[in-house]
């Protein structure tokens, strides 16, 4: 019957995510689009490079702007404040600048991939092939089309936001060791210092809460993945039924045809009620760090303020670098739920992508004969 589904058993034997990314990288690589790639690639690092310059000089204006509220002072509060329009107005170009770098990055990305996908589909006797041996091949519109949008949007938003965060991590780490000094303890009546200390608070911090939010929120993967292969599947039986309604109605196979919808729907309902689930228990872990994370930075630099090592500005630089160096250890956390849905994307593309090159292996004797119409 023509809503049949094909079962895949592409998951099952899938390759592993190196080689996946490996094959995809090597597909934008050989595409015509590849020199554009690498120019946008050095544009977006030269100004996320200039933007964490210019996040390290607002970071270090907190300690004389803050010191001056402390001293009343309102000519100097007045004075940075004009320092800040500087810096802000100069952050404020470079993100502009680098959004629009970011966008034209996914449309290049997104053009590459495309063209190599239905480049390998439109090879002599691949799309016959692949259409009749397994479900990956039922709807590669969809992978070719949605499929490939959504992977090329989060790679760029992913790709981009590591590389800042790494550079700032980078960067902001050196400031937070020259900061904090050492913190001075007794135990025993020994005495102990821990040099640095507000950057191994800040990486103990950050790193319980990653691998707080990879226990709880492992299963998104999984989920994402029956999800869109849920969604594929309604998709597929719509789009059957619409192209055979002569012949539903001709035959008399309304009811069938619902069953099989409503089925079909009842999948992905089930799927994004699981995803649901989920996505509700990671958000305990990441809403939970979220706002304990407006008083840790405090809590961290409160030792050397009341020790009087820092000044009141001195204790808002240190937090504003902590924040800073804690917030790039915790791009995993934050962005977990996205690095799932990625990773189930790249999942069905790099599938695709296989499938289509393994089709030239299906000897002509095993792909089933078209049938003629009823």
């Amino acid at each position: 019957m023509y809503l049949d589904h094909p079962r895949d058993d592409s998951d099952d034997k899938g390759a592993g995510l190196l080689a996946q990314l490996g094959m995809m990288i090597r597909a934008l690589f050989a595409s015509s689009v590849r020199n554009t790639l690498f120019l946008l690639g050095g544009l977006i690092f030269m100004v996320i490079v200039a933007t964490a310059y210019g996040q390290i000089r607002l970071n270090r204006w907190n300690q004389p702007f803050y010191d001056a509220l402390a001293r009343h002072d309102f000519r100097g509060f007045m004075m940075q404040l004009g320092v800040f329009c500087i810096i802000a107005g100069g952050l404020l170009v470079l993100n502009v600048v680098q959004r629009w770098l970011a966008e034209m990055l996914k449309l290049k990305l997104r053009e590459g991939l495309v063209q190599d996908l239905v480049g390998e589909w439109l090879k002599p006797h691949r799309a016959f092939r692949l259409a009749k041996v397994g479900l990956v091949g039922v709807n590669p519109d969809q992978r070719m089309h949605e499929d490939a949008r959504h992977l090329t949007e989060l790679s760029s938003d992913l790709g981009v936001q590591l590389l800042q965060s790494s550079i700032l991590l980078a960067t902001f780490t050196n400031i937070l060791w020259n900061i904090s000094g050492s913190f001075a303890f007794h135990v025993d009546g020994r005495n102990y210092a821990i040099p640095g200390y507000m950057v191994w608070a800040a990486i103990i911090y950050a790193g319980s809460g990653s691998m707080l939010s990879y226990w709880v929120g492992r299963g998104l993967i999984r989920r994402n993945a029956n999800r869109y292969q849920r969604e594929s599947e309604l998709r597929t039986s719509l789009n059957r039924v619409n192209e055979h309604i002569d012949r539903v109605e001709r035959q008399g196979n309304e009811r069938e045809a619902l069953a099989r919808i409503n089925l079909d729907l009842k999948n992905v309902l089930g799927t994004m009620r699981s995803l649901v689930t989920g996505l509700t228990e990671l958000t305990w872990v990441t809403a939970g760090y979220g706002w304990l994370t407006l008083v840790a930075p405090i809590l961290v630099a409160a030792p050397a303020y009341f020790s009087g090592t820092l000044t009141f500005g001195g204790l808002m630089m240190a937090a504003g670098a902590f924040n800073q160096m804690q917030s790039s250890l915790r791009w995993f956390v934050d962005n977990f739920s996205t690095i799932a849905d990625w990773r189930a994307t790249l999942l069905r593309v790099a599938d695709f992508r296989r499938a289509l090159i393994e089709c030239d292996a299906i000897p002509p004797a095993a792909v089933p004969k078209p049938r003629a119409e009823a």
